[in-house]
């Protein structure tokens, strides 16, 4: 008997995958044990993730990190911010060098069941678009046979311009730039006559040029899906899971009416939902390893979604459209915290 069981577990050990035997990660523990979340983000796009005057980092995916940070470490301000571009960032957080990736990076299925990571949630519903210079006198992504597209390799973007060029029969020529900055002012010079990405980094672009904005003009296709948000790697779903419900923390906020100017005023409500929220029912928190307020700390730290939304996106001329809450039309949703 005793033969036939020690066969049966070296079986079992020998069809168990090594990456299933190995201990998990504990990203938590080391983020306590450095006392800041390490957080990779763009190098420079307005509304999402860019330096200010000051040297603080500002916009809709830096607050995100922010949250997340408040989450695991209670405190908002203990992040490191690590500028990533679309072809090192994910060797950035394979390796380590990153603990979460906010830096708009669009949910594949090759991502997950390749690259070995989990899309924690969606913060921004995206699509591909084109900018053009306003004297090519452009109406339509369907006039750009043969012209010169400025592209980040490594991007889905690379991917998705080449598929709409061959499904139209129409040429391509890609002009392939790693750093964002040199791609832009490649464009800008008149090096490329179109630049394609997603529309959010594209209307970023043209806020951040003042009145030389005014030379560019976006067209009106959106040839792809780019559902973008925060990105970790598999097998550490504690650390899963507490960015996930910090993202769903920020969408429930805004569904409660719950601001970074009015919360206190909530601390004494006798709404189920708003208690659990305030995390005075439920030790929601302590379920994934945080405090049970980690919710209350995000909205003092950042406020809610809308308020996120509307510091960093609104001035870029973009509509909330589609990233609006479920209530209102949009595809923006949490699940119950209960």
């Amino acid at each position: 008997m005793r033969k036939l069981l020690a066969a049966a577990l070296c079986a079992l050990a020998l069809s168990t995958p090594a990456a299933a035997q190995s201990p998990a990660p504990d990203t938590v523990a080391a983020i306590r044990a450095r006392g800041a979340l390490l957080c990779g983000v763009t190098p420079n796009t307005i509304g999402f993730a860019s330096p200010d005057s000051r040297g603080e980092w500002r916009g809709l995916d830096a607050d995100y990190c922010r949250a997340v940070a408040a989450t695991v470490l209670g405190d908002a301000t203990k992040v490191r911010f690590v500028p990533t571009t679309a072809q090192n960032r994910f060797t950035a957080l394979q390796s380590g060098e990153v603990d979460l990736l906010v830096r708009a990076t669009t949910w594949t299925l090759s991502r997950e069941a390749q690259l070995g990571f989990l899309f924690a949630g969606i913060n921004y519903h995206d699509g591909n678009g084109f900018m053009v210079h306003r004297r090519m006198n452009l109406r339509s992504a369907r006039e750009l046979d043969g012209a010169s597209v400025c592209l980040q390799p490594g991007s889905t973007t690379e991917l998705n311009v080449a598929d709409y060029f061959r499904s139209n029969n129409m040429r391509l020529n890609p002009v392939l730039i790693e750093n964002l900055d040199e791609l832009r002012t490649a464009f800008a010079a008149g090096r490329c006559d179109a630049y394609a990405s997603d529309t959010s980094t594209l209307a970023a672009f043209r806020a951040g040029l003042g009145e030389r904005g005014n030379d560019f003009v976006l067209l009106p296709e959106i040839i792809s899906k780019e559902p973008l948000g925060p990105v970790v790697r598999k097998g550490d779903l504690r650390f899963f899971d507490m960015v996930r419900w910090t993202h769903f923390a920020l969408i429930t906020a805004e569904e409660l009416g719950i601001t970074q100017a009015n919360i206190d005023g909530f601390a004494g409500s006798t709404n189920p939902d708003v208690q659990r929220f305030m995390g005075r029912t439920g030790d929601l928190g302590r379920m994934m390893g945080a405090e049970n307020d980690f919710a209350v700390r995000i909205v003092r730290a950042v406020g809610n979604f809308g308020e996120l939304w509307a510091r960093s996106v609104t001035p870029l001329g973009t509509p909330r459209g589609i990233n609006e809450l479920w209530t209102r039309g949009g595809l923006m949703y949490a699940p119950p915290m209960r």
